[in-house]
């Protein structure tokens, strides 16, 4: 007769744990690198002696390149090898960053910029379908702790690293900093992570990749002008209509697609999709709007603003045992209790007057941060636990693409609300995508079990 018993995690192990390590190495500088060069956005404008239209490139240049280079991941690392194109991503962001430091007029920084772009584009999918791989479906969840953590953390670091190297030299040490710790990724990753096949016949779905690349275009740049109030309908239209069109062709196309569609039918990456599509408009938007609303409605220089937003990183520091958690009872509990974590915690901000105690605000900022790291490493865990490894990597692409365009909607969204003072509201907005996100979290996966003979 059989018995229901907890399932016994096997440990990490040190060689997995130096994998993890020696990729998030590599990923840390593409992950920390938007946040960080906004900052010196005013101080490039200066020195090259243009708008703050034309100087906002620098920023949409990379995000629109980045964009346009995840779904080519898919079908790339099965051409080339993860391991190969991790290391040639590593090579381009490298050159984009230390060409960057160079550039010497406006135009040159967007092109090297746009390479960086690219670079970041590769490493991000690539990062994840390693981790994945060498995991296995019984570890995924304390490896990709360790992505989280830091994925989580660089952009709020990202302005405070910004604005100390502005604020003593060079706004062209942002990307120089960049080009040692690429160089000593790449060294690390030739010695340690193990090279893996290719399949060199396997072709490119050149239809597929005509509509989704600019349809992710087309609604990244919408997105980022949305803000503004103008200049975003029709680019968001163009985005919708391809993106349907790559839909429809990936239906047909089957096996053979850019990016399967039918990864959606797997309820546990479908919902997983949904919950950080949802948890990436809150995340990424209040990054932008809690140190807006320091600075605009408590009087708060930048740096101390930016101190204050930091204490969202100490939050996630707290929840990095939650990997463990999840690879042991499964996603369902902790992505639920995190996201409604997230709602309560924004509350405050909601409810925050000009006396409001700043005590109160940190506290519930390190709240925030904690329940929004364990929710999104139980939703990443198990968007992959259960795909084939050869879906891997479209997985990948697919994670990294709706948490860039819940990112995008997520600030433009709340950049809107805030541009016309109402705060308050932003808050309830942020707390009710949250408060979404519960639905789909419901039908992530139930506690892990296994039955003992006896």
């Amino acid at each position: 007769m059989g018995a229901i018993v907890e399932e016994e995690l096997e440990p990490l192990g040190w060689p997995l744990v130096r994998l993890a390590l020696v990729i998030v190495l590599g990923g840390v500088a593409p992950l920390v690198d938007t946040t960080i060069v906004n900052v010196a956005l005013p101080t490039v404008a200066a020195d090259f002696g243009v708008g703050t239209t034309a100087i906002q490139w620098v920023s949409t240049g990379y995000l629109l390149a980045l964009g346009v280079a995840i779904p080519v991941t898919s079908w790339a690392t099965s051409r080339f090898g993860a391991a190969r194109l991790w290391l040639a991503g590593l090579a381009v962001f490298l050159a984009g960053s230390a060409l960057s430091g160079l550039s010497w007029n406006l135009g040159s920084l967007l092109v090297f910029r746009v390479l960086q772009g690219v670079g970041a584009g590769v490493l991000l999918p690539v990062l994840q379908t390693i981790l994945v791989r060498a995991a296995g479906p019984a570890k995924t969840a304390r490896l990709l702790t360790i992505v989280m953590l830091v994925s989580v953390i660089a952009p709020i670091a990202g302005p405070l690293v910004g604005g100390v190297i502005v604020d003593g030299g060079s706004w062209r040490w942002l990307f120089a900093i960049n080009v040692p710790l690429c160089l000593t990724a790449i060294v690390l990753a030739r010695r340690f992570v193990p090279m893996d096949s290719a399949d060199r016949g396997s072709r490119l779905d050149l239809p597929g990749l005509g509509l989704l690349a600019p349809a992710v275009v087309a609604l990244l740049f919408a997105l980022t002008n949305a803000a503004s109030g103008s200049g975003f309908v029709v680019p968001l239209s163009v985005g919708v209509v391809l993106l349907g069109g790559f839909v429809g062709w990936s239906l047909r196309r089957g096996e053979r697609g850019l990016i399967p569609v039918r990864l959606f039918a797997n309820r546990a990456f479908g919902a997983s999709a949904a919950v950080l599509f949802l948890t990436g408009l809150s995340l990424y938007g209040a990054l932008f709007l809690i140190p807006l609303y320091f600075e605009q409605e408590r009087g708060l220089g930048a740096f101390a603003a930016g101190m204050i937003l930091a204490l969202q990183g100490v939050g996630s520091l707290l929840t990095r045992w939650v990997g463990g958690v999840v690879d042991r009872v499964g996603a369902r509990v902790i992505a639920v209790v995190g996201i409604a974590g997230c709602a309560a915690a924004t509350v405050p901000f909601v409810v925050a007057g000009p006396s409001t105690s700043f005590v109160v605000l940190g506290v519930a900022l390190v709240v925030r941060g904690g329940a929004l790291s364990a929710a999104n490493i139980a939703v990443t865990s198990a968007a992959f636990t259960r795909l084939p490894r050869e879906d891997v990597p479209s997985g990948a692409a697919v994670v990294r693409l709706v948490q860039q365009l819940g990112g995008s909607a997520g600030t433009a969204v709340l950049a809107a609300i805030a541009a016309a003072g109402a705060f308050h509201v932003a808050f309830v907005v942020s707390a009710t995508l949250a408060i979404v996100a519960v639905g789909p979290a419901l039908l992530l996966g139930r506690r892990k079990i296994v039955v003992a003979a006896r």
